[in-house]
């Protein structure tokens, strides 16, 4: 028996004699995470969800403008349905338990600095064969465009334009954006798909494959940014979405234009992005307590 949503709203109704407003504001929870599963992975079931994921889905619906007081209650939903499926049988594990809802202040994101990046892509051994080549080229591709995970996923060798150096990305309500890379990302993203065309048994026309040659899973891109980032920092969080972080915060110090960086983004209001001059703030402020004399 497989864990559903509806069942998860009988019982409510039914044997916690619940009222219709918690059902609704539960299906409504429930609904955005759907979309948000559905987003990283198309047809993700219920029991695949684990902490990170659930982790990923919060800081989302943070940067999507929602108050941490609607994110927790989404969390609390999120946490009723996970512990009726426990109870049920329905999961082997409870991935909500241990998650904590958002302060009321909006945390500041997560990034990898400059000097860290620059490490892992020109200062570790990567090997030769198709898995160390195919991680640095995620890794690459993730952090010189700013892309979203599910937008990386969903991409195919027609999408990538090499003579003018950019893609189309088809993000959120399969809006399309042209995404511009540079010339190294141009050259990685070619000698990987000469070995994958190589040694890769392709069975879609997705840019970025298994070891089976099927289009990539989000759990599989998420292990590769996770393991990869693993050599260079300690950060407890390193998901892509800390590379979408460490994308646009590069830019910003390094005086890009807050316009353009929604634009690259993709996002829909110019107040998502802002966050982000909140951590070069963050950054200066300690370049300033350091270095004046008198801080």
């Amino acid at each position: 028996m497989s864990m559903t949503a509806e069942g998860f709203f009988e019982y409510l109704r039914y044997e916690r004699n619940a009222s219709e407003r918690t059902v609704e504001k539960y299906s409504c929870a429930l609904g955005l995470f759907r979309h948000y599963l559905d987003d990283i992975c198309e047809g993700m079931e219920w029991e695949m969800v684990d902490r990170d994921i659930i982790n990923d889905w919060i800081e989302h619906e943070m940067e999507s403008g929602c108050t941490a007081r609607t994110v927790c209650g989404y969390l609390t939903a999120a946490k009723a349905f996970y512990r009726f499926g426990l109870k049920r049988g329905l999961v082997m594990s409870d991935p909500a338990h241990s998650v904590d809802g958002p302060k009321k202040d909006k945390p500041l994101p997560y990034f990898v600095k400059e000097k860290d990046m620059n490490r892992l892509l020109d200062e570790i051994e990567w090997g030769e064969g198709i898995e160390d080549v195919r991680a640095r080229t995620i890794i690459l591709f993730f952090y010189e465009t700013g892309v979203r995970a599910a937008e990386l996923i969903s991409l195919d060798d027609s999408q990538v334009d090499f003579v003018n150096g950019q893609i189309k990305v088809t993000g959120k309500r399969n809006k399309q954006r042209i995404v511009p890379f540079g010339n190294e990302l141009r050259e990685t993203l070619k000698t990987y798909i000469a070995k994958r065309d190589e040694e890769l048994p392709r069975q879609c026309d997705a840019l970025f494959v298994d070891n089976k040659g099927m289009r990539m899973r989000y759990d599989q891109v998420r292990k590769v940014v996770c393991d990869s980032l693993g050599l260079v920092t300690t950060m407890k969080k390193r998901s892509p979405h800390v590379l979408r972080h460490s994308f646009a915060t590069a830019m910003l110090n390094n005086e890009a234009g807050l316009e353009s960086v929604q634009k690259l983004l993709g996002h829909e209001s110019i107040a998502t992005t802002e966050i982000y001059t909140h951590t070069t703030f963050e950054q200066l402020k300690k370049v300033y307590t350091n270095a004046h004399p008198r801080a």
